[in-house]
């Protein structure tokens, strides 16, 4: 009987252990795909040393606003407005750039708007018990209509500085090799990773995001932690609102329209669940890198924008579903 026992506990570990494995190399197996798919449909520029600086540079505004949305995903929540956000975060930016104030006020200013619609989402949800899906959807209508009021409805020219540095294809010293920005999102990332996976913020949001009733019983403040979670996402939307300002030069009120699609395809490609309790940094990276060779792919091969759209459609879908699947 014990040894029934044993054998059956330890093919349980074994189920387990492959379970993440697959996990772990599901999102690399599918980045793999998309890049050797268009390597045979593209022409050759594809894969050209420019195309993959090209692609580092365009995966920065999607992989800033993966790393707040995992931690949202991860605690069983869903927020509809980064996209909307980021573009206020930019206009912002461009607004006292264009009225002479110093760069790094300005960018400070932009994350803090941000950061405080994140924070305004979280209140919110714990406050008056309003599910996230209604809650950001409201603030996606807000905070674009703020962006469109503050921009006059127009594009707001202003100097960029070294913002611009940021996110340039060729940047200085040579030995960079990638944008400046690139460099950053990926030190973010893995700062964020071991927030998520070695403090009390990330296992908070794991225990919220698995079983939100039990964790309140086990004594996690559920309020607190999501209006840090919400904050938290809101701030990096806002950090992806500066780059996506020092890429375009302009504060666009339009911009981004979408992108949080990108951004939550990105988290769940990347493993994370959309009924919370999984993910992680590392694979919302490679969902965001997967994202943007997608897109470029579809560009290089003169993929109209609205097939884009049903395709990252499909993958949403696609991905939840095999999510689903997985769990049971």
């Amino acid at each position: 009987m014990m040894a029934a026992a044993k054998q059956t506990a330890g093919e349980a570990r074994r189920g387990r252990r492959a379970r993440r494995v697959l996990a772990l190399l599901g999102p690399f197996l599918g980045l793999l795909l998309v890049v050797g798919l268009f390597s045979l449909l593209a022409p050759e520029s594809f894969l050209s040393a420019y195309n993959f600086k090209t692609v580092a540079t365009q995966t920065v505004i999607v992989g800033l606003g993966a790393v707040g949305m995992t931690f949202v995903i991860v605690s069983g929540g869903i927020d509809l407005s980064v996209g909307s956000v980021i573009a206020l975060a930019s206009v912002v930016t461009a607004l006292l750039l264009r009225d002479g104030r110093a760069p790094v006020l300005a960018v400070l200013a932009g994350v803090c708007t941000a950061g405080l619609c994140g924070l305004v989402n979280g209140l919110l949800i714990t406050r008056l018990r309003i599910v996230p899906f209604i809650v950001t959807l409201g603030m996606l209508g807000m905070a674009r209509g703020f962006a469109k009021y503050l921009a006059g409805e127009q594009k707001i020219d202003a100097p960029a500085y070294w913002l611009a540095d940021l996110m340039t294809k060729s940047p200085q010293p040579g030995w960079l090799l990638v944008a400046p920005g690139v460099w950053g999102m990926f030190l973010l990332a893995l700062f964020m990773g071991l927030v998520l996976r070695a403090t009390v913020l990330g296992t908070h949001a794991f225990a919220i995001g698995s079983n939100e009733d039990t964790a309140r019983l086990c004594g996690v403040p559920v309020a607190q932690n999501k209006v840090v979670i919400y904050a938290l996402c809101g701030l990096f939307a806002g950090l992806a609102g500066v780059m996506q300002f020092g890429r375009l030069t302009v504060g666009d009120p339009t911009t981004a329209i979408g992108k949080e699609l990108d951004i939550i395809a990105a988290v769940v490609i990347g493993g994370g669940s959309l009924a919370g309790g999984e993910g992680s940094i590392l694979g919302a990276m490679i969902g965001a890198f997967l994202m943007s060779f997608l897109a470029n792919g579809c560009n290089l091969t003169g993929v109209p924008n609205y097939v884009q759209e049903i395709i990252i459609g499909a993958i949403i879908v696609a991905a939840v579903a095999v999510d689903r699947l997985r769990h049971r």
